[in-house]
C-alpha cells in the first residue's frame, strides 16, 4: 500500500462563535468574520442551519482530466434548504481568502444532497457555526501538478513547505 501526504503540525489559538444573518452568503459571511478577528487560518468545527438556496458542485467522471474527475457545472437549488452539516478550511490564496468547503443539506421534500459549496451562491435564512484559529502552521490552496487542481496546502509558521510522507 502506498501512503502519500503533505502535512503541518500545530495548535488550536482562538474560537470563534458566530451566527449568520439572513441574506448572509455561507462563505462571504465566514471569510469577514475571520478577516474581522485577523484570521488568516483556521478549521470550521460546527456548521448548520439553513438557506434560501444553494450552489454546489460535486466530482463526476471526466476523461479530459489528468486524474480521470473534475466538477460537474454548478447546481442551484431554490430554497428553502435545511443546511444538516458542514466542514472546511479557511485557507489564503495568492493573499486573499479562499475557504474550502463541503456540506450536506436536504430539500423540502428530505431528498438528501451535499458537495463543494460555490462561494456566493448560498444566502443563508440562519447558520450557526464554530471556527478554530489554528497556530504554528497556515493553510493554503495553490496548484497542484499531480492533480492539475487547485489542492490544500498547509505548511508550519516559518517554512515554505509542507512536511511530507511518501512510502
Amino acid at each position: 500500500m502506498t501512503i502519500r501526504a503533505n502535512f503541518a503540525v500545530g495548535d488550536f489559538e482562538r474560537i470563534v462563535g458566530a451566527r449568520l444573518k439572513y441574506g448572509t452568503d455561507l462563505i462571504e459571511g465566514i471569510e469577514a468574520i475571520c478577516e474581522a478577528n485577523q484570521i488568516t487560518s483556521a478549521t470550521i468545527v460546527s456548521c448548520f442551519g439553513s438557506f434560501q438556496k444553494c450552489g454546489f458542485v460535486y466530482l463526476i467522471p471526466a476523461d479530459s482530466s489528468k486524474i480521470g474527475v473534475a466538477y460537474n457545472e454548478i447546481i442551484v437549488k431554490e430554497g428553502p434548504i435545511e443546511f444538516l452539516s458542514g466542514t472546511g478550511v479557511i485557507c489564503q490564496q495568492e493573499g486573499n481568502y479562499a475557504t474550502h468547503f463541503h456540506g450536506l443539506m436536504c430539500d423540502q421534500y428530505g431528498a438528501v444532497f451535499g458537495g463543494h459549496f460555490i462561494k456566493g451562491e448560498n444566502p443563508v435564512i440562519t447558520v450557526d457555526l464554530v471556527l478554530a484559529e489554528v497556530k504554528g502552521m497556515e493553510f493554503h490552496r495553490k496548484h497542484d501538478e499531480e492533480t492539475c487542481a487547485i489542492q490544500f496546502y498547509p505548511i508550519e509558521k516559518g517554512s515554505k513547505f509542507s512536511r511530507s510522507i511518501d512510502e
